[in-house]
């Protein structure tokens, strides 16, 4: 979990920045920053766990520079038929001017310290996506397209935020490709979340994915991005194995990487 000292804090621009609220950012503009969103999920009253996600760092893969995107996902001990649950999905990725594109992706099931559980190795190269299971090889799929594992949703998504413009991102999960599809809109809502003290301004996108996901989600969801300069989503409905679920964002940091040690 990323720290920032108080005088960093300080340092830092306000959470909301509104120098271009009329388009959404750019990659480059977004990994400009160290984000971290931590989001509540719920379902009914009862809270079935916490997401955040962060791009950890800059890294090299095999001679080339790429974003170590991670995404860890807890579940409230206290929920029947679900029990203590730790999962790290992470993925290196490529910074391009239109998709961003998957390099490596792998999921760790910490609770259970079963490592590198799951793998795909995404090879451009020989038009190929190889999957391995505990390290060991289990299936080959065809690759004809700059691809993801799911998680680049979280960053793509905000480069249409608040305009007209739909997407259409492939995926690569339980060893088949699927899509997700999203559909924006530019009208205004003010909804609250506890991680900013006032009602902020939103941006309403819906979409449906073809392919199942974390805890069983497949399907139509909605979703809502802060009017600001970087889009940060803020909240999102989907369906999973236990019914509808919204999740919630409850704390967000960032700090210039130009600041961080």
């Amino acid at each position: 979990m990323l720290v920032i000292p108080s005088n960093e804090i300080m340092a830092q621009d306000s959470l909301l920045t509104f120098e271009h609220p009329d388009r959404p950012p750019t990659m480059d503009e977004l990994l400009q920053w160290k984000e971290v969103f931590t989001y509540e999920v719920r379902f009914s009253f009862f809270k079935l766990g916490e997401v955040q996600t962060t791009i950890v760092r800059d890294t090299t893969y095999q001679g080339e520079k790429m974003w170590w995107l991670r995404t860890i996902i807890t579940s409230n001990p206290g929920i029947p038929f679900v029990g203590k649950e730790e999962n790290h999905y992470n993925t290196l990725m490529v910074e391009s001017d239109s998709l961003p594109y998957t390099q490596l992706y792998w999921r760790d099931n910490v609770d259970e310290q079963e490592f590198d559980s799951e793998r795909y190795v995404f090879d451009y190269e020989n038009e190929q996506v190889y999957y391995f299971e505990k390290g060991a090889p289990v299936d080959t799929l065809e690759l004809t397209e700059p691809s993801s594992s799911g998680q680049l949703i979280f960053y793509y998504s905000r480069l249409f935020a608040g305009t007209n413009k739909d997407y259409r991102l492939p995926v690569y999960l339980k060893q088949e490709k699927g899509y997700i599809n999203g559909t924006n809109s530019t009208e205004i809502e003010m909804r609250e979340y506890k991680a900013f003290e006032d009602p902020v301004k939103t941006y309403y996108s819906e979409g449906n994915a073809d392919i199942d996901g974390p805890f069983g989600f497949r399907g139509e969801y909605k979703a809502w991005y802060i009017a600001d300069d970087l889009r940060i989503p803020a909240e999102a409905h989907a369906k999973v194995w236990l019914g509808n679920v919204k999740v919630k964002l409850i704390d967000y940091k960032k700090i210039l990487r130009t600041l961080l040690p």
